[in-house]
């Protein structure tokens, strides 16, 4: 760990100026907009967003005047920054082109390198917040990013995950207590295989009780990987968080969902697009085989049909999460456009989902998701109208995260 933290350092003294995270300037910045998505399912027209410090002070008409700097984005659409709830920021391709692995020759000052392009890229694609399930080199980029030291989105990590079948219930309390003391936002658990394998439950019922009840006990949240009907329901009866992926869910899981209440974070194509355009860089490590290469071929119009089920679902609390590895970074919004081109939601909708009800899955609904007066100042705008043509989402123009500009090719009138 010690030789990440001294790689993002130095990387961090390379970086030119322009690019870092700058301490916000204590004058008003104002956002000049045309058309404004607000994240709660509301538009507005030639509304001024002013923005002091970290934090949105005012949404309304236009002004006499403004202070500070003004960027003007009329002519593009504003929104929320987007949020991610599954993002795997670590997965990276090596310098021989493969997927990082342990003992592949990869240096730790490379290795950090490259999750510091990842976290720039999914910044400069509008997601301002991430939630990583997990791994032990989060924390760094979590607080690397937070201190303005290296450009990226605001991170949140359960650290490593609980996965192992041969841990007692105690065991797992246990680690469950250890995580919170390392400082894990949430707990990461696999109830199931991966579908590369068949996504049979690979935690029993037990485990899963122990896990989640700890895990509520502290005041944490938990996020549980679920393929199969099994692993779905035990995963619900023992009152854990939130449903991940869920691909082989029928609509009696839907329902148990919906009724307890329970998060559901199913992905539309981009994990599976992403594997499959991939394979020559995954191939032949661990799980990735022909059969598993197979399985995810056959899953990409599952997804798609568990969606639109899942769209049509009373009730179903729905959140964003795009389980992004490497090679799909910056591309976030590709499950975005698949929920509204191939799975038909409505392009409000799959906003809304993607701002303020992950924020409110994340718990932070009163400081996320939303273009609001006290929230922080977390925007982006696109060129285009996502609600006539999703794929806005890839021509990205502006992004500010906690009242700093880390992306601009809009026109700026300058200081006043």
């Amino acid at each position: 760990m010690r030789s990440i933290r001294l790689a993002l350092l130095a990387l961090a003294c390379t970086i030119p100026t322009i690019l870092l995270a700058q301490t916000p300037r204590p004058r008003p910045v104002t956002l000049v907009t045309s058309r404004l998505i607000d994240g709660r399912g509301h538009t507005l027209s030639g509304a001024w967003v002013v923005v002091n410090g970290a934090r949105i002070q005012s949404v309304g008409s236009a002004g006499a005047s403004a202070t500070g700097s003004v960027y003007d984005l009329r002519g593009l659409t504003v929104l929320p920054g987007l949020i991610d709830v599954h993002e795997h920021v670590e997965w990276h391709f090596n310098p021989k082109g493969r997927l990082h692995s342990a003992n592949d020759g990869e240096t730790p000052e490379q290795g950090s390198l490259a999750m510091a392009h990842n976290m720039f890229a999914i910044l400069r694609a509008g997601f301002t917040t991430i939630q990583s399930p997990g791994s032990p080199e989060d924390a760094d980029l979590r607080a690397f990013s937070a201190s303005g030291r290296i450009p990226g989105p605001r991170v949140l990590t359960s650290l490593e995950p609980i996965a192992n079948p041969k841990l007692t219930p105690d065991q797992i309390r246990a680690i469950v207590r250890q995580r919170k003391a390392q400082g894990a936002d949430f707990i990461k658990i696999f109830a199931s295989k991966s579908i590369r394998e068949g996504g049979a439950q690979s935690l029993s019922d037990a485990q899963l009780a122990a896990a989640c009840g700890e895990a509520r006990a502290l005041g944490l949240r938990t996020l549980v990987h679920a393929h199969s009907t099994g692993s779905i329901r035990a995963v619900v009866n023992a009152g854990c968080t939130e449903v991940e992926h869920g691909i082989f869910a029928t609509q009696a899981e839907l329902d148990l969902i919906a009724s307890h209440h329970v998060w559901f974070d199913p992905q539309c194509s981009l994990v599976f697009r992403n594997y499959l355009d991939n394979r020559a860089k995954f191939y032949g490590i661990g799980n990735y085989n022909d059969a598993g290469f197979t399985s995810m071929e056959q899953v990409v119009p599952v997804a798609v049909q568990l969606m639109k089920r899942a769209l049509a679902t009373p009730g179903l609390m729905l959140t964003y999460g795009t389980d992004a590895v490497a090679g799909a970074h910056g591309r976030n919004a590709e499950d975005l456009i698949c929920r509204v081109k191939q799975a038909g939601e409505p392009p409000m909708d799959a906003l809304t989902t993607a701002t303020s009800r992950a924020a409110e899955s994340l718990g932070l609904q009163k400081a996320i998701g939303a273009i609001a007066p006290g929230l922080d100042a977390d925007l982006m705008a696109v060129d285009g109208d996502p609600l006539t043509d999703i794929t806005a989402l890839r021509r990205v123009v502006f992004v500010m995260k906690n009242g700093v500009v880390d992306k601009n090719e809009a026109k700026q009138w300058g200081s006043q």
